[in-house]
C-alpha cells in the first residue's frame, strides 16, 4: 500500500503547477533603476516542495509577491494551472488568488478579535462558502489545535499562531503554498515544528510548497532548491550560489 502511494506521488509530480517565463520585476528609473527579479524562467511541478533560498535583498520576497499574484510583473509571465495569472483583471486575480493561492508570512497577519477557528476558517468566509467541516477539523488535528479553537490569537504562543496561519493558507485547498520566511519570527524548536508540518502537509495533501528562506539548513529539507542573486534565479546547489 506504501509503495502504491508514494508512486502515484510521483506520478503527481510530473504535472507542471507553476511556470514562469522571462519574469521581471524593475523599480524606479535611469539611475535610480533596481532590477530586482531579473528574467526568472521557473518551472514547479505539482506536488513538489521548493525552496528559493537568497541573502536579504536578494529580490526573493518580490519574487514570490509576483508568484503569489500579490505583484504585477514590469514584464514577463506567471501561469498557475495554465492561467496566465497577469492577464486576469485585477478582481479575477483577487478571486483567483484567494482560492488558488495559500499565503503565509513570516508575522502571522491573525485577526486578533477572531478565535483560532474563525481566523482558519477565513478564506471560506470571505470567498462566500462554507468551511469543508471535515477538512477544518483534519487540519485541526495535524496543527495540534484541537483545544485552541475557540481561543483568541493573543492567547497563543508564536508558534501556535504560525501553526494558524498555516491552516488558513491549506483550508481552500490551494494550488500552491507560498511560505516567505515561516520560520523567521520563531525560536529554534518552534521553528523546526512549523518546517515539519510544512513537510506534512506537502506528503498528506499533495500540497505544492513554495518557501522562501536565508536559511540554509531548512532549504535542504526541500525536494529542490532554487537561489536568487542580485535579482538572478539559480537551479543548482545552495551552496554553490551562496
Amino acid at each position: 500500500m506504501e509503495q502504491k502511494d508514494n508512486r502515484g506521488i510521483e506520478d503527481v509530480r510530473t504535472v507542471e503547477i507553476l511556470r514562469t517565463e522571462h519574469l521581471c520585476k524593475v523599480y524606479g528609473k535611469g539611475n535610480n533603476e533596481v532590477i530586482a527579479v531579473n528574467d526568472a524562467n521557473i518551472s514547479v511541478a505539482q506536488g513538489e516542495f521548493v525552496a528559493i533560498v537568497g541573502s536579504s535583498g536578494s529580490g526573493k520576497s518580490t519574487l514570490m509577491h509576483m508568484l503569489g499574484g500579490v505583484d504585477r510583473p514590469s514584464s514577463g509571465r506567471v501561469l498557475i494551472e495554465d492561467n496566465d495569472i497577469y492577464r486576469m483583471s485585477d478582481d479575477k486575480l483577487a478571486v483567483f488568488r484567494r482560492r488558488q493561492v495559500g499565503l503565509i508570512y513570516q508575522f502571522y497577519n491573525l485577526i486578533p478579535v477572531l478565535t483560532v477557528e474563525e481566523n482558519l476558517t477565513l478564506p471560506c468566509e470571505l470567498d462566500g462558502r462554507k468551511p469543508d467541516r471535515e477538512m477544518v477539523q483534519d487540519l485541526a488535528g495535524l496543527l495540534g489545535l484541537k483545544k485552541q479553537m475557540d481561543r483568541l490569537p493573543n492567547e497563543l504562543s508564536g508558534g501556535q499562531q504560525q501553526r494558524v496561519a498555516i491552516g488558513r493558507a491549506l483550508i481552500t485547498r490551494p494550488a500552491i503554498l507560498l511560505a516567505d520566511e515561516p520560520t523567521g519570527n520563531l525560536d529554534t524548536r518552534a521553528g523546526n515544528e512549523i518546517m515539519e508540518l510544512l513537510k506534512v502537509s506537502n506528503r498528506r495533501y499533495r500540497q505544492t510548497v513554495i518557501m522562501i528562506t536565508h536559511n540554509l539548513e531548512l532549504a535542504k529539507q526541500a525536494d529542490r532548491v532554487l537561489c536568487i542573486e542580485d535579482g538572478y534565479v539559480f537551479d543548482r546547489k545552495a551552496e554553490v550560489a551562496l
